[in-house]
Protein backbone atom coordinates (compact mmCIF):
# COMPACT_ATOMS: atom_id res chain seq x y z
CA UNK A 1 0.00 0.00 0.00
CA UNK A 2 1.68 2.97 -0.95
CA UNK A 3 1.20 6.98 0.85
CA UNK A 4 -1.74 7.37 -1.68
CA UNK A 5 -4.29 4.64 -0.56
CA UNK A 6 -3.76 5.88 2.91
CA UNK A 7 -4.78 9.26 2.07
CA UNK A 8 -7.34 7.68 0.71
CA UNK A 9 -8.02 6.05 3.99
CA UNK A 10 -7.95 9.24 5.84
CA UNK A 11 -9.98 11.53 3.04
CA UNK A 12 -12.80 8.93 3.60
CA UNK A 13 -12.73 8.49 7.67
CA UNK A 14 -13.14 12.36 7.11
CA UNK A 15 -16.18 12.04 4.19
CA UNK A 16 -17.51 9.41 6.86
CA UNK A 17 -17.30 12.24 9.22
CA UNK A 18 -14.63 9.91 11.66
CA UNK A 19 -12.03 12.40 11.52
CA UNK A 20 -12.65 15.67 11.93
CA UNK A 21 -10.60 18.42 9.63
CA UNK A 22 -7.92 19.65 12.50
CA UNK A 23 -6.98 16.06 12.40
CA UNK A 24 -7.16 15.26 8.94
CA UNK A 25 -4.85 18.45 8.63
CA UNK A 26 -2.15 16.81 11.52
CA UNK A 27 -2.19 13.69 9.38
CA UNK A 28 -1.49 15.60 5.92
CA UNK A 29 0.04 18.58 6.65
CA UNK A 30 3.72 16.51 6.60
CA UNK A 31 3.13 13.52 4.81
CA UNK A 32 3.30 10.79 6.95
CA UNK A 33 2.18 8.25 4.95
CA UNK A 34 5.34 6.34 5.10
CA UNK A 35 5.61 6.02 9.04
CA UNK A 36 2.05 4.87 8.86
CA UNK A 37 2.43 2.52 6.41
CA UNK A 38 5.25 0.40 8.46
CA UNK A 39 2.85 0.00 10.73
CA UNK A 40 -0.36 -1.36 9.03
CA UNK A 41 1.08 -5.17 8.61
CA UNK A 42 -1.10 -7.78 7.03
CA UNK A 43 -3.73 -7.26 4.92
CA UNK A 44 -7.40 -7.60 5.62
CA UNK A 45 -8.03 -10.46 2.88
CA UNK A 46 -5.48 -11.94 5.00
CA UNK A 47 -7.57 -11.80 8.31
CA UNK A 48 -10.42 -14.73 8.19
CA UNK A 49 -12.42 -13.09 11.27
CA UNK A 50 -15.57 -11.04 11.27
CA UNK A 51 -14.35 -8.96 14.00
CA UNK A 52 -11.19 -7.87 14.66
CA UNK A 53 -9.46 -6.63 17.96
CA UNK A 54 -6.38 -3.84 17.13
CA UNK A 55 -4.19 -3.84 20.52
CA UNK A 56 -1.45 -1.13 20.04
CA UNK A 57 1.44 -0.35 22.38
CA UNK A 58 3.76 2.55 22.18
CA UNK A 59 6.49 1.97 24.86
CA UNK A 60 8.87 4.78 25.56
CA UNK A 61 12.29 4.40 24.25
CA UNK A 62 13.69 7.63 25.55
CA UNK A 63 17.14 7.48 27.33
CA UNK A 64 15.63 7.78 30.78
CA UNK A 65 14.04 4.42 30.49
CA UNK A 66 17.49 2.71 30.86
CA UNK A 67 16.81 1.69 34.18
CA UNK A 68 13.55 0.44 33.42
CA UNK A 69 14.24 -1.52 30.14
CA UNK A 70 13.85 -5.23 31.38
CA UNK A 71 10.30 -4.25 33.36
CA UNK A 72 8.89 -2.68 30.44
CA UNK A 73 10.36 -5.46 27.85
CA UNK A 74 8.36 -7.89 30.90
CA UNK A 75 5.03 -5.52 30.29
CA UNK A 76 4.38 -5.81 26.75
CA UNK A 77 5.19 -9.15 26.98
CA UNK A 78 2.56 -9.76 29.89
CA UNK A 79 0.04 -8.00 27.68
CA UNK A 80 0.63 -10.48 24.38
CA UNK A 81 0.38 -13.59 26.73
CA UNK A 82 -2.40 -12.41 28.11
CA UNK A 83 -4.04 -11.76 25.05
CA UNK A 84 -3.11 -15.39 23.78
CA UNK A 85 -5.13 -17.04 26.55
CA UNK A 86 -7.92 -14.99 25.09
CA UNK A 87 -10.68 -17.06 23.34
CA UNK A 88 -11.06 -14.39 20.63
CA UNK A 89 -7.09 -14.13 20.19
CA UNK A 90 -7.29 -15.54 15.98
CA UNK A 91 -9.48 -11.99 15.88
CA UNK A 92 -6.74 -9.16 17.38
CA UNK A 93 -4.30 -8.04 15.82
CA UNK A 94 -0.95 -6.76 17.22
CA UNK A 95 1.18 -3.45 16.91
CA UNK A 96 4.03 -2.19 18.96
CA UNK A 97 5.63 1.05 18.05
CA UNK A 98 8.38 2.36 20.10
CA UNK A 99 8.28 6.42 21.30
CA UNK A 100 10.60 7.16 18.53
CA UNK A 101 9.31 5.47 15.86
CA UNK A 102 10.60 2.43 15.53
CA UNK A 103 8.45 -0.41 14.39
CA UNK A 104 9.01 -3.61 15.83
CA UNK A 105 5.82 -4.85 15.24
CA UNK A 106 3.60 -3.79 12.67
CA UNK A 107 -0.01 -4.95 12.74
CA UNK A 108 -0.15 -8.28 12.93
CA UNK A 109 -1.68 -11.89 14.60
CA UNK A 110 -0.79 -12.84 18.02
CA UNK A 111 1.30 -15.98 17.15
CA UNK A 112 3.35 -13.53 14.46
CA UNK A 113 4.23 -11.09 17.25
CA UNK A 114 7.82 -10.31 18.32
CA UNK A 115 8.42 -10.07 22.05
CA UNK A 116 10.55 -7.45 23.64
CA UNK A 117 13.71 -8.16 24.96
CA UNK A 118 17.28 -6.55 25.06
CA UNK A 119 18.53 -6.90 21.83
CA UNK A 120 15.33 -5.07 19.97
CA UNK A 121 14.40 -2.57 22.67
CA UNK A 122 17.45 -0.18 23.70
CA UNK A 123 16.07 3.03 25.14
CA UNK A 124 18.61 5.75 24.66
CA UNK A 125 16.68 8.49 22.67
CA UNK A 126 14.67 11.41 23.41
CA UNK A 127 10.72 12.08 24.08
CA UNK A 128 8.44 13.23 21.19
CA UNK A 129 5.50 12.44 22.68
CA UNK A 130 2.91 14.52 20.47
CA UNK A 131 4.58 13.86 17.06
CA UNK A 132 4.26 10.13 17.47
CA UNK A 133 1.20 10.06 19.40
CA UNK A 134 -0.58 11.70 15.87
CA UNK A 135 1.64 8.87 13.93
CA UNK A 136 0.79 5.88 15.73
CA UNK A 137 -3.09 7.38 16.15
CA UNK A 138 -3.45 7.65 12.52
CA UNK A 139 -2.01 4.21 11.75
CA UNK A 140 -4.81 2.91 14.61
CA UNK A 141 -7.16 4.57 12.26
CA UNK A 142 -6.10 3.86 9.12
CA UNK A 143 -5.79 0.36 10.15
CA UNK A 144 -9.25 0.45 11.54
CA UNK A 145 -10.47 2.04 8.20
CA UNK A 146 -9.16 -0.24 6.23
CA UNK A 147 -11.03 -3.11 8.18
CA UNK A 148 -14.47 -1.25 8.51
CA UNK A 149 -14.15 -0.48 4.47
CA UNK A 150 -14.06 -4.42 4.15
CA UNK A 151 -16.83 -4.48 6.38
CA UNK A 152 -15.40 -6.44 9.45
CA UNK A 153 -16.32 -4.80 12.71
CA UNK A 154 -13.58 -3.32 14.53
CA UNK A 155 -12.67 -2.17 17.95
CA UNK A 156 -8.84 -0.63 19.23
CA UNK A 157 -7.35 -0.24 22.54
CA UNK A 158 -4.29 1.63 22.08
CA UNK A 159 -2.11 2.75 25.07
CA UNK A 160 0.62 5.24 24.85
CA UNK A 161 3.80 5.01 27.08
CA UNK A 162 6.28 7.31 28.78
CA UNK A 163 8.30 8.60 31.52
CA UNK A 164 8.86 12.13 30.43
CA UNK A 165 6.57 15.31 29.07
CA UNK A 166 7.32 16.10 25.46
CA UNK A 167 10.32 17.67 24.75
CA UNK A 168 11.78 16.55 21.36
CA UNK A 169 7.80 16.90 18.83
CA UNK A 170 9.10 19.08 16.22
CA UNK A 171 5.23 19.21 14.22
CA UNK A 172 2.71 18.39 17.00
CA UNK A 173 1.52 19.54 20.02
CA UNK A 174 -1.26 18.04 22.47
CA UNK A 175 -3.94 19.87 20.96
CA UNK A 176 -3.51 17.90 17.59
CA UNK A 177 -3.26 14.77 19.93
CA UNK A 178 -6.30 15.63 21.63
CA UNK A 179 -8.44 16.51 18.44
CA UNK A 180 -7.45 12.75 16.83
CA UNK A 181 -7.71 11.17 20.36
CA UNK A 182 -11.43 13.06 20.30
CA UNK A 183 -12.43 11.99 16.68
CA UNK A 184 -11.79 8.01 17.63
CA UNK A 185 -13.43 8.44 21.35
CA UNK A 186 -16.83 9.89 19.15
CA UNK A 187 -16.64 7.17 16.18
CA UNK A 188 -16.55 4.82 19.49
CA UNK A 189 -14.63 1.47 19.05
CA UNK A 190 -11.76 3.15 20.06
CA UNK A 191 -10.13 2.87 23.86
CA UNK A 192 -7.03 5.32 24.23
CA UNK A 193 -4.49 4.97 27.57
CA UNK A 194 -1.96 6.49 29.02
CA UNK A 195 0.64 5.48 31.22
CA UNK A 196 2.88 7.84 32.91
CA UNK A 197 5.98 6.78 34.95
CA UNK A 198 6.80 8.58 37.56
CA UNK A 199 9.89 10.46 36.72
CA UNK A 200 9.15 13.03 39.90
CA UNK A 201 8.25 16.02 38.35
CA UNK A 202 5.77 15.23 35.74
CA UNK A 203 2.15 15.89 36.01
CA UNK A 204 1.31 12.78 33.61
CA UNK A 205 -2.23 13.15 34.58
CA UNK A 206 -2.72 16.56 33.25
CA UNK A 207 -0.09 15.78 30.28
CA UNK A 208 -2.46 13.01 29.10
CA UNK A 209 -5.87 15.01 29.87
CA UNK A 210 -4.06 18.03 27.40
CA UNK A 211 -3.76 14.99 24.78
CA UNK A 212 -7.47 14.14 25.30
CA UNK A 213 -7.34 11.02 26.99
CA UNK A 214 -9.84 10.46 29.61
CA UNK A 215 -8.73 10.39 33.33
CA UNK A 216 -10.09 6.27 33.68
CA UNK A 217 -7.77 6.11 30.88
CA UNK A 218 -4.44 7.08 32.60
CA UNK A 219 -2.29 4.62 34.96
CA UNK A 220 0.70 6.86 37.10
CA UNK A 221 2.72 3.77 38.49
CA UNK A 222 6.38 4.90 40.24
CA UNK A 223 9.24 4.36 38.98
CA UNK A 224 9.78 0.70 40.10
CA UNK A 225 9.58 -2.52 38.67
CA UNK A 226 6.63 -3.87 40.61
CA UNK A 227 4.27 -0.62 39.95
CA UNK A 228 5.04 -0.99 36.55
CA UNK A 229 4.26 -4.34 35.83
CA UNK A 230 1.13 -4.46 37.75
CA UNK A 231 0.17 -1.19 35.63
CA UNK A 232 0.83 -3.64 32.58
CA UNK A 233 -1.45 -5.99 33.92
CA UNK A 234 -4.41 -3.33 34.62
CA UNK A 235 -3.98 -2.65 30.77
CA UNK A 236 -3.76 -6.64 30.09
CA UNK A 237 -7.20 -7.19 31.70
CA UNK A 238 -8.22 -4.52 29.81
CA UNK A 239 -7.55 -5.32 26.08
CA UNK A 240 -8.81 -8.74 27.63
CA UNK A 241 -12.20 -7.63 27.92
CA UNK A 242 -12.47 -5.72 25.01
CA UNK A 243 -11.31 -8.75 22.91
CA UNK A 244 -14.62 -10.51 24.67
CA UNK A 245 -17.25 -8.72 22.23
CA UNK A 246 -19.48 -5.20 21.92
CA UNK A 247 -21.13 -5.77 24.61
CA UNK A 248 -17.96 -6.56 26.86
CA UNK A 249 -16.18 -3.35 24.99
CA UNK A 250 -18.74 -0.80 25.85
CA UNK A 251 -18.56 -1.96 29.11
CA UNK A 252 -15.08 -1.14 29.06
CA UNK A 253 -15.16 1.78 27.74
CA UNK A 254 -17.50 3.07 30.21
CA UNK A 255 -15.49 1.96 33.28
CA UNK A 256 -12.07 2.79 32.62
CA UNK A 257 -9.18 0.90 33.69
CA UNK A 258 -11.90 0.21 37.31
CA UNK A 259 -14.37 -1.62 35.07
Amino acid sequence: MSASPISQLLEDAHAEGVLSPSSLQALTVVDLGAQIQAGLGVGVDDVQASEVVLVTVMPDDSGSMAGQARTVCDGHNLVLDALLSSQQKDGILFHTRYLNGTVLNPFRPLVDVVRMHAKNYNPDQGTPLYDQAVVLLGTVLAKAQEFTRNGVATRTVTLLITDGADCHSQRARAREVAALVNDLRRAEGHIIAGMGIDDGNTDFRRVFREMGIEDKWILTPAQNAQDIRKAFQVFSQSAVRVSQGTAAFSRTALGGFGA
